[in-house]
C-alpha cells in the first residue's frame, strides 16, 4: 500500500512519531495509554443522578425490609411445617423463608453499593507509579488528599438519603446472625426436670413388655425398664424414653455402701437412670463383680454400689436413682419421679 492510499489523518505528522509507532508495534508490553474519559449521564444530568440515588436508597431499603422479614419468619414459622413449591417439592417453610429473606437482604446491600459506585462515584481512571512499601511523607499526604477527594466525589456527605439508608441496612443485617443464635435449640424450660415416672407406675421390662417382679431380677444381671403406659409405637416414645429409660440391678444389701441408695431399693434391687450424665448416651455395660457400669461413648464409669457416683471419665455427676417398691400384685413400681433431672447438665438446671 502506498502513502497515497493511506488516509491523511492516519499519517504521522513527524518522523519521531513514526519511529514511536514502530516501537509500540515491536514491544508487546508497551503502555497503550488510557482512553479518553467519557462522562456518564449522571455526571451531566442532576435528574439522572437523583434517579440513581433513589435506586441505591431503594436497594438499601429493600435490604432493611428483608432483614425484618427474616426475623419475623424466624419467629412466625414452626420448624416442622412444610410447603410444596414447584419444582423444589416439599420443603420447610422456615428454611425457605430464612434463605430467601437473608439472600435478599445481602443482595440489597451489595447491589446498592455496586450501583452507587458505578453511577455516582467518580469513574475517572488515574495511573500511579509503583513505589517502595514504605511510603514517603508526601505520598501519605497524597493518599489522604485522594481519600478526601474521593469522599467528596462520592457524595457521601451530600447525599444523605443514600447515607442514611445504607447505615440502616448495615445496622439491621447483623440482627440476622443474632437471631440465628436462637436456633441453637429450644429453651428446655421445665421439660428436662421431670419424666413419666410417678408414684404407682409399674416397671415394664423393655424386652418382654411385661411388669417386672422382684424374682425376675437376679444378682449379676442388668435389666432395662420403662414406665407403665409408654409404648414403642407412640409418637412421643423417643422423647420420653430418652428421659425415663431405667436400668435395674440386684446387689446384696450388705454390699450397698450408700445409705440413701439402700433405703430407695427393694431387697437389694436398685433402679438408676440409664442416661449418662456426660452427653446423654445410653449406658449398657455392667461389670457384676465390681457393680460398675460403663458408658460406651466416652467411658464414664459409675459405681452402682455407692450411689452411682462417677469413678472415672468426663461425666459431671452421679446417675439419678429412682425410688422403687412393690405393689399389691407383687410387681415393682416407682414411688415417685427422679429426685433430680436426668442426663447431662443444662444451663437452666440451676
Amino acid at each position: 500500500m502506498s502513502s497515497q492510499e493511506i488516509p491523511e489523518e492516519t499519517l504521522p505528522s513527524e518522523q519521531g512519531a513514526a519511529h514511536s509507532a514502530v516501537e509500540r508495534a515491536d514491544d508487546p508490553f508497551a503502555d497503550p495509554g488510557l482512553p479518553a474519559h467519557r462522562p456518564r449521564v449522571q455526571d451531566i444530568d442532576e435528574r439522572a443522578a437523583k434517579r440513581s440515588e433513589r435506586a441505591v436508597a431503594s436497594l438499601f431499603l429493600l435490604s432493611m425490609l428483608a432483614t425484618v422479614a427474616f426475623i419475623a419468619s424466624f419467629v412466625a414459622f414452626p420448624v416442622d411445617k412444610s410447603l410444596y413449591i414447584w419444582p423444589l417439592g416439599h420443603i420447610s417453610i422456615l428454611h425457605f423463608s430464612l434463605g430467601m429473606t437473608l439472600g435478599i437482604a445481602l443482595f440489597g446491600i451489595g447491589a446498592g453499593a455496586v450501583h452507587w459506585a458505578r453511577t455516582l462515584m467518580s469513574d475517572v481512571e488515574t495511573a500511579a507509579e509503583r513505589h517502595p512499601i514504605e511510603a514517603p511523607p508526601e505520598v501519605k499526604a497524597k493518599v489522604l488528599e485522594d481519600f478526601a477527594a474521593g469522599a467528596a466525589e462520592s457524595g457521601f456527605g451530600r447525599r444523605k438519603l443514600i447515607r442514611n439508608t445504607m447505615f440502616g441496612a448495615l445496622a439491621l443485617v447483623p440482627l440476622s446472625g443474632v437471631m440465628l443464635l436462637r436456633d441453637l435449640g429450644p429453651l428446655p424450660e421445665k421439660k428436662l426436670r421431670s419424666t413419666l415416672w410417678e408414684k404407682g407406675k409399674q416397671l415394664i421390662n423393655m424386652n418382654t413388655n411385661l411388669p417386672l417382679r422382684p424374682e425376675d431380677i437376679v444378682v449379676g444381671s442388668l435389666t432395662f425398664a420403662m414406665p407403665e403406659g409408654l409404648h414403642e409405637d407412640s409418637e412421643e416414645f423417643q422423647v420420653e424414653i430418652a428421659k425415663a429409660a431405667l436400668m435395674i440391678v440386684r446387689i446384696q444389701p450388705d454390699e450397698i455402701k450408700d445409705k440413701r441408695e439402700l433405703a430407695w431399693s427393694h431387697q437389694g434391687i436398685v433402679a438408676y437412670s440409664k442416661i449418662c450424665t456426660h452427653v446423654g448416651c445410653p449406658i449398657s455395660l455392667y461389670e457384676q463383680q465390681t457393680h460398675h457400669v460403663l458408658c460406651p461413648c466416652h467411658q464414664s464409669t459409675f459405681d452402682l454400689a455407692d450411689g452411682a457416683r462417677v469413678i472415672f471419665g468426663p461425666a459431671g455427676h452421679a446417675l439419678p436413682q429412682l425410688r422403687i417398691g412393690v405393689n399389691a400384685e407383687g410387681n415393682l413400681e416407682a414411688l415417685g419421679d427422679f429426685a433430680e433431672p436426668v442426663g447431662p447438665a443444662f444451663w437452666e438446671r440451676g
